[in-house]
């Protein structure tokens, strides 16, 4: 009976690591404005309710104290590589932000983001706000859980990591084309009218050398610029709610090849 209970403790604290890695790093969940102490109780209360579910599972614990560490380490990993795959993801809001901030005259302008923890342009942060409010309201949390952390245990365990390692590279670097890719399709709107409109400030300067096109410039790129982002905005929502939709089902297909389609 005391060895059973043992076991079932062991189990929760595997549960519990992988959920709390996964917190850790998740867009919006890692962000460091949320308490640490709020991420560790939404990871227990979370590994509570999926505990009874892996138990029924038939997840083996090892009897091996060096083996159950390594399996420690394997767990927190699928929780890091999980939570990263879908930041990687969402980044693609911050770069595209990027690619326009300079051109409409904001490069100098920088914000600091609690999420990615870094100075950033203030377009970017303006494109992570909406994502932020796009992901809240197509239930991207319920997709986390469900998703993220239910579908992971069904699918996924720590030896996986060994045998999956050459699709998780391949993975990485096709996240990050996408990511690009991505960023490009939402900044292409603003990013294309700017680039007009410097190439039209460009004639104008050859055709009259006389007017100060340079302080004229920057009050158009500007006005042009959220002039633009106000008129595309519904287009920019359904094309977040896709790239976030997209991403669990990468997250999903990432599953079936690390887990063997289990």
């Amino acid at each position: 009976m005391f060895d059973l209970t043992i076991k079932n403790f062991q189990l929760f604290l595997i549960i519990l690591f992988r959920i709390l890695a996964m917190v850790e790093v998740a867009p919006l969940l890692s962000s460091s404005l949320i308490p640490q102490l709020a991420k560790v109780g939404l990871s227990f209360f979370t590994a509570v309710v999926v505990y009874p579910w892996v138990v029924q599972m038939g997840y083996q614990i090892p009897d091996n104290a060096v083996q159950y560490f390594m399996l420690v380490i394997g767990e927190v990993l699928i929780g890091i590589i999980i939570g990263f795959f879908l930041t990687l993801i969402y980044a693609a809001f911050l770069v595209a932000g990027q690619f326009f901030s300079l051109q409409m005259g904001f490069g100098a302008s920088q914000v600091y983001d609690p999420l990615a923890q870094i100075q950033i342009p203030l377009m970017g942060q303006f494109l992570n706000l909406i994502a932020m409010l796009v992901f809240l309201s197509i239930n991207g949390f319920q997709k986390f859980m469900l998703v993220g952390v239910m579908r992971s245990f069904q699918t996924i365990k720590a030896i996986d990591l060994v045998t999956g390692r050459d699709y998780l590279v391949q993975l990485f670097i096709r996240s990050l084309g996408k990511l690009f890719a991505n960023a490009l399709t939402i900044a292409f709107p603003v990013l294309g009218t700017l680039l007009l409109i410097s190439i039209s400030m460009g004639l104008l300067a050859k055709a009259a050398p006389q007017m100060n096109l340079l302080m004229m410039g920057f009050p158009i790129a500007i006005g042009v610029g959220f002039l633009i982002l106000f008129l595309t905005i519904p287009f920019l929502v359904s094309a977040f709610e896709r790239i976030i939709d997209m991403s669990f089902n990468s997250l999903a297909r990432l599953y079936l090849h690390i887990g063997g389609g289990s």
